[in-house]
């Protein structure tokens, strides 16, 4: 799922209607750019890779 594949309005009013949860029109664009921000952060983490080596920790303790 790239920026390219995806319409982010399209995916911001879905899932309002889906949980039922109204948004201003006036909120709108920025819900779409705060969307649109974590979708390309989302995406770097995903991209990164790790070794085949790792082994997930069974407690997390910063």
């Amino acid at each position: 799922m790239t920026k390219e594949t995806v319409d982010f309005g399209e995916y911001v009013d879905r899932m309002a209607e889906l949980i039922d949860l109204p948004i201003d029109p006036e909120y709108r664009p920025g819900v779409v750019d705060n969307i649109t921000r974590i979708a390309a952060i989302a995406q770097l983490v995903n991209e990164f890779a790790l070794p085949d080596t790792i082994e997930a920790a069974p407690v997390f303790e910063p």
